[in-house]
């Protein structure tokens, strides 16, 4: 096999975006594209005008918070009062429920990232005299919600070229929208760091719109003033941040406090007024990522004990695991064992569940044809969730085994996208420059991976508070090359010859540029 040169590389990453129409901010598409935009933005212009009681109900995750951040604070720079409410994970479930509606004193009720299945709040504030504008992003169910309006690109009706985009994204084209009927200046461009976190946390396809959005977030987040990045630049010590902290560090901490407690503490870090009032709110949010870390990390070894070898997916359970840590672990077992995995917390006699699939796997749909013993589901192709009674849960799993019989090997390929063999000779700073050149990486560009044949292990060492994570340093011919297997799977000892599956990050050491590797898979 011919090893990829490093004009092959560029020439394979420069045909994932031969079809993108809008590569630049100026090329959005305009705000009335959307279904009801116009109606929605002129129902809430004229309760500003009126003086009518708004609310805002959003989502405890990354892209519910920042939706929330984006239309709160247009609405607090423009001088309007408005009702807040972020579901709690744990008391309220998930998105606007009528119990919400019935504590809002409101005649208009936006929801940011949720809504599209809310029919009986829905029902409730028709029959109440309460107009209700959706925003949302998710995928629409059979019937919808009969709102006073429906903003969300999956729509058939809808005319927005671009249906893959986030909750966040959706608020921010309703801001735009208000902006042009209010006829007032308002710098939309604002909010660009924080639609980077959105569109990146809630794993949209990074090309196109969402690419260049992305692009000009990430140089936004490194000249924000804005007091919570401040603060995580100062608290974790980053001169800059780059997509790769979004995925791993940003992302993770303002998911933590929706997972752990509740959303309205990230949702208060973000929309912090000082540097020492962020910082003191920060330190909180790290608590709580902290202690996710540990309970994710003992579900997981509690989860094990389920994963059968024969079995082409994991479902495990536990009673009183956190519900906001099973998604989580999901994830961990599903690329651990690249399988899907089901993940159900019990509570009583109710079990919820979170599922992630893998590959070409779509895990809603083999949930979906369960629903006869399911009390609800919902998600996409890759995630999704369901609940069911305690008592069913042997019975799903069973049938869950049957079902994922007929998947394919070919389907559990976690990565795709392996570029193809590499020559160690071409792993270098002109390499890494390349890759920096299609960033950010993510759903649909994703980052590149590379096989390395029969090199030599000429130093493993095991590294990490548990001794966890393997850094090896790797000979081959006159090259070495430093490496990292993070949650390694496989033993590897000094003297070894293997081959591998990895990606290329940059390390910089005192202002030394080095590529580094991270192992994905010591491969056979």
């Amino acid at each position: 096999m011919d090893k990829l040169t490093q004009k092959d590389i560029r020439d394979i990453l420069s045909n994932r975006f031969k079809d993108d129409t809008c590569t630049k901010l100026e090329e959005l598409p305009k705000p009335h594209i959307f279904k009801d935009m116009d109606k929605a933005s002129t129902r809430i212009v004229r309760a500003i005008k009126n003086g009518e009681n708004i609310a805002i109900v959003g989502d405890y995750d990354v892209d519910g918070v920042v939706s929330s951040v984006i239309l709160s604070t247009f609405f607090d720079d423009i001088g309007v009062e408005y009702d807040l409410v972020i579901p709690n994970r744990f008391s309220d479930g998930y998105g606007l429920s009528l119990e919400i509606v019935q504590r809002l004193d409101a005649d208009v009720i936006i929801t940011v990232d949720n809504g599209i299945s809310a029919f009986e709040p829905a029902l409730y504030c028709k029959e109440n005299g309460i107009d209700l504008i959706i925003t949302d992003h998710h995928n629409i169910p059979d019937k919808i919600p009969d709102a006073y309006a429906i903003i969300n690109p999956k729509q058939k009706e809808c005319s927005f070229p671009n249906r893959e985009i986030c909750g966040a994204q959706v608020a921010w084209y309703l801001v735009a929208s208000m902006k042009e009927k209010l006829a007032i200046k308002y710098n939309l461009s604002s909010f660009l760091e924080l639609l980077c976190i959105a569109i990146m946390a809630d794993m949209m396809e990074l090309k196109g719109m969402n690419r260049a959005m992305v692009k000009k977030g990430i140089c936004a987040l490194n000249r924000s003033k804005r007091a919570a990045i401040i603060a995580i630049k100062t608290f974790f010590n980053k001169k800059s941040l780059h997509s790769d902290d979004i995925s791993f560090l940003i992302a993770p901490l303002i998911n933590s406090s929706g997972r752990m407690e509740d959303a309205k503490y990230s949702y208060n870090f973000l929309k912090s007024k000082s540097i020492d009032d962020a910082m003191n709110k920060l330190e909180y949010i790290v608590e709580m990522n902290n202690s996710r870390k540990d309970e994710e990390r003992l579900l997981f070894e509690d989860s094990l004990k389920y994963v059968k070898k024969d079995e082409n997916i994991i479902i495990a359970w536990g009673e009183g695991w956190h519900e906001g840590i099973i998604g989580i672990v999901a994830s961990r077992l599903s690329k651990r064992f690249k399988k899907p995995a089901i993940v159900f917390s019990v509570s009583g006699d109710r079990a919820k569940g979170s599922a992630r699939g893998i590959g070409e796997v779509d895990i809603l749909s083999l949930i979906e044809q369960q629903r006869d013993i399911l009390l609800g589901f919902g998600g996409h192709k890759g995630a999704a969730g369901a609940s069911l009674i305690k008592e069913n849960l042997e019975e799903f799993r069973d049938r869950m085994y049957k079902a994922a019989k007929n998947i394919e090997p070919s389907q559990l390929i976690a990565n795709p996208d392996v570029l193809g063999v590499i020559d160690s000779k071409a792993i270098d700073f002109e390499l890494l420059n390349i890759l920096e050149e299609f960033e950010p990486y993510g759903q649909k560009n994703p980052k590149p991976s590379f096989i390395l044949e029969d090199v030599f292990v000429k130093v493993d060492r095991k590294i990490g508070k548990d001794q966890n994570h393997l850094k090896l340093i790797l000979e081959d011919g006159y090259n070495t090359l430093e490496s990292i297997f993070f949650n390694f799977d496989k033993e590897v000892r000094r003297g070894d010859r293997i081959n591998l599956l990895f990606t290329v990050s940059k390390n910089d050491y005192r202002g030394l540029v080095t590529p580094q590797l991270l192992i994905k898979e010591i491969l056979d």
